[in-house]
């Protein structure tokens, strides 16, 4: 990918960050940064409209790092002006809400070849404390946020609240579960997937898209600028640290690695693909891995993993960029479908993360010493097939049509003899609590994990009648429903995770305020869901 940077610290050595870079992956992709260090153009600008009009975030807390993030938007007017000028952007970090306590200031550098999007990894911060932060440009000053770090890897952590969230379509709803979000004490926001869509559906739109479906970056960066300018997700991010997933919206719907449902060669949607996850890490508060660029530019790994004291390990896993094209599919439209007697389901080369992503995270998982191991990804664990006149049907996208992948995942539970494994997911629009087994639905084989899946934002759910269906044939599935949109507030303790469906009608915003649909509990070294 290019043009990607986090941030130059003012007083870092020029000699320094030469050997950085020549270490690093990158260093073909930021060679434009390298020429807008050697001569910035900055300056003390009057700006005639806020550049800051997409708000303020923070993400990837550590113990002693946060990542901070704003975009410039320019005027017409402004961009006239400046044309290719390298603006200065002023990052503040504050000890204090009174913006009195400075501990940090920086300056970083930004052009057009970024969106103009500002990334600072703040370092040398204090475990467990509250930061206020603003950004500066010219006489230009953004918003406040708040942002927090994690404990100490040693803390002995009472308490993790984190609000668990997805599937947010612009033209469905409004962002009444981001106010909810925005209000609550949360330590952060988990969100797994699909960020923006880069679909409409003219059926259900209350407010509409603008620009066509995107697929160039430009396209993209007008797509989350929309979506970022909304005042109820800015406050969401303004009052909490992010940890970010993506799906499949934020590229194209169904996308599997390198393949999308037309059928487009591979090379070709690789450079989508890559326009889409440039416009991604221009407007979140994420890092980039160690494998970030690739020959097409299309590569970027987000997944990665969190220690929350001595509490909870949090991973994030990625569910899109690696994962074997779905198995027997419609030789017209590529992607995810229902199937029967598809002997491709059974292949064990076939992953859902990718046989790098899935050694990493059995590696990582079996050898956590935390009280809780909580998996952040996009979809649902659990299974979801029905009956049909031959055998049963299967929905190819989800971890149903990666049975032999759900059956290492789950299998290294059992080999590492893990207690308290709970899934966090997304995708499905709708708030499900079930059993995990290494047999699904198999009332003999013991439940090794429990998992939470959190309604959408506002992207409507499925009918009544084939909920109905699902539910009637999957005894593992506790908990469905599909009706109502919102988020899911997941409380960790030493002893419990507890979740709360917080949900309001659909479309959202039809109704005033949130309430809790459900409750369910997973108690410490007993696998399963229970009801409160």
């Amino acid at each position: 990918m290019d043009h990607f940077f986090t941030g130059i610290a003012p007083n870092m050595q020029r000699r320094a960050f030469n050997q950085h870079l020549q270490r690093s992956a990158l260093a073909l992709a930021l060679a434009p940064w390298m020429r807008a260090l050697a001569a910035p153009k900055t300056r003390v600008y009057a700006w005639r409209t806020s550049p800051f009009a997409l708000g303020v975030a923070s993400g990837r807390p550590r113990a002693e790092s946060l990542v901070l993030w704003t975009r410039l938007i320019l005027s017409d007017e402004d961009r006239a002006e400046l044309g290719d000028t390298t603006l200065g952007v002023q990052v503040e970090v504050f000890a204090d809400a009174a913006m009195k306590r400075r501990v940090q200031h920086t300056v970083v550098l930004t052009d057009a070849s970024r969106g103009h999007s500002v990334h600072l990894h703040v370092q040398k911060l204090q475990p467990a404390t509250d930061y206020w932060y603003r950004f500066r440009q010219g006489d230009a000053l953004s918003a406040v946020g708040l942002t927090r770090t994690a404990p100490a890897l040693n803390a002995d952590v009472r308490q993790l609240r984190i609000a668990l969230a997805s599937c947010q379509h612009y033209e469905q709803g409004q962002y009444v579960a981001h106010q909810d979000i925005a209000q609550q004490s949360l330590d952060f926001v988990l969100f797994v997937g699909d960020y923006i869509y880069e679909s409409s559906n003219p059926q259900y739109a209350l407010r509409k898209h603008s620009g066509p479906e995107p697929k160039t970056l430009p396209q993209y960066r007008e797509r989350y600028a929309q979506y970022k300018r909304d005042p109820m997700l800015q406050a969401a991010h303004a009052a909490h640290p992010w940890v970010l997933m993506w799906d499949d919206h934020e590229v194209v719907n169904d996308y599997a690695n390198d393949q999308d449902r037309n059928y487009t060669d591979p090379q070709q949607f690789l450079l989508r693909r890559a326009a889409a996850y440039q416009a991604y890490f221009e407007h979140q508060p994420v890092l980039l891995g160690p494998d970030a660029n690739s020959p097409q530019g299309a590569s970027m790994r987000l997944y990665d993993q969190l220690s929350w004291g001595q509490l909870a390990d949090v991973w994030t896993l990625d569910c899109r960029q690696y994962r074997s094209p779905q198995a027997c599919p419609d030789p017209l439209r590529g992607g995810g479908r229902m199937v029967t007697q598809c002997e491709a389901l059974d292949d064990p080369q076939r992953s859902m993360l990718g046989m790098a992503q899935e050694r990493w995270l059995s590696q990582t998982l079996s050898t956590s010493t935390r009280t809780w191991k909580l998996l952040g990804q996009a979809t649902m664990i659990a299974p979801t097939s029905i009956p049909a006149p031959v055998g049963r049907a299967t929905y190819t996208d989800a971890w149903d049509g990666y049975p032999q992948a759900r059956l290492r995942l789950l299998q290294t539970v059992v080999d590492a003899r893990l207690q308290n494994v709970v899934t966090l997911g997304g995708d499905v629009h709708m708030n499900v609590a079930s059993n995990l087994r290494l047999v699904p639905n198999d009332p003999l084989s013991p439940i090794v994990a429990s998992e939470f899946v959190t309604t959408s934002i506002t992207s409507r759910g499925m009918g009544d009648n084939m909920l109905a269906v699902i539910k009637a044939s999957n005894s593992d599935v506790l908990h469905a429903r599909a009706d109502e949109r919102g988020y899911s507030l997941i409380t960790v303790t030493p002893e419990r995770v507890r979740c709360d469906f917080r949900t309001t009608a659909f479309p959202a915003g039809s109704e005033a305020g949130m309430k809790t649909q459900a409750s369910f509990v997973v108690y410490k070294d007993k696998a399963g869901v229970q009801s409160l």
